[in-house]
């Protein structure tokens, strides 16, 4: 009959040949021979014990609970089935744990302000990294730029979509009133130019018609402000700076 000493059969289970003593003070698994010289050796129905203590503790049973379990008569194919239940049992409540760690670091990472690579999913060459900072050189000491810089730095990539589909939005409008043939004087170009007044105001900084109409002479002034608009409709540009001014002027009345 092949039988293992201590130390062979902790090398083979991964435990340590404290734990197999351990296992002997305590009648959990106790070797079936001894040596010439009075050390431990492990049978094969050893090992087999041991395999069965080795998945109980997995699971984080207690040791009297396990010695209980296998000194209660049940074969060796009955134990395989408790423990695969058992380990199912489990498999069910850690499916269960990883889900709910998935909500959370969902909830947890939803609530991170946009990276700039989610930026430039978001508005793909509208934003450019050399474009920030040029802007912050030319504006970064002025009230605006301050208090937009403190509204954003919070913006989830949540909320940069919405803030994207609220700026597609307007465009669509001063397209929609241009190709209908509608002067930028008229009421629909001047209350897109409203509505794009405060769609800044809210989501960036505080804009008065006064201010808008400034920020209107850009859109022909600056090549890439004009760029924009002119990539979604041909003379864009101008057709959205006389309608933010006619609306300026609207409201000075």
């Amino acid at each position: 009959m092949a039988t293992w000493t201590v130390g062979q059969v902790a090398d083979l289970f991964g435990v340590t040949v404290r734990t197999l003593h351990h296992y002997d003070e305590i009648g959990l698994l106790v070797p079936s021979g001894r040596s010439a010289a009075g050390y431990r050796l492990y049978t094969d129905a050893d090992l087999t014990r041991l395999q069965q203590v080795v998945v109980y503790r997995r699971l984080e049973l207690p040791l009297d609970e396990i010695r209980e379990l296998l000194d209660g008569g049940e074969d060796a194919v009955e134990h395989l089935r408790r423990q695969r239940d058992a380990v199912m049992s489990r498999l069910d409540e850690l499916s269960e744990l990883v889900a709910a760690l998935d909500r959370a670091l969902e909830r947890e990472m939803s609530d991170q302000p946009a990276t700039p690579e989610e930026m430039k999913e978001l508005f793909g060459d509208g934003f450019k990294d050399e474009y920030q900072a040029e802007a912050q050189e030319r504006w970064g000491e002025t009230d605006a730029w301050k208090q937009s810089a403190e509204r954003t730095k919070r913006y989830t990539k949540a909320d940069w979509a919405a803030v994207k589909a609220e700026m597609d939005a307007v465009n669509a409008a001063f397209i929609a009133a241009k190709r209908r043939g509608e002067p930028a004087t008229g009421e629909a170009a001047m209350d897109a130019a409203e509505v794009h007044r405060r769609h800044i105001a809210d989501r960036f900084y505080d804009l008065d018609h006064e201010f808008h109409r400034g920020l209107a002479d850009l859109y022909v002034s600056d090549p890439r402000f004009t760029k924009s608009y002119e990539d979604l409709e041909p003379g864009l540009a101008q057709y959205v700076r006389d309608a933010i001014h006619a609306n300026s002027d609207r409201h000075a009345e």
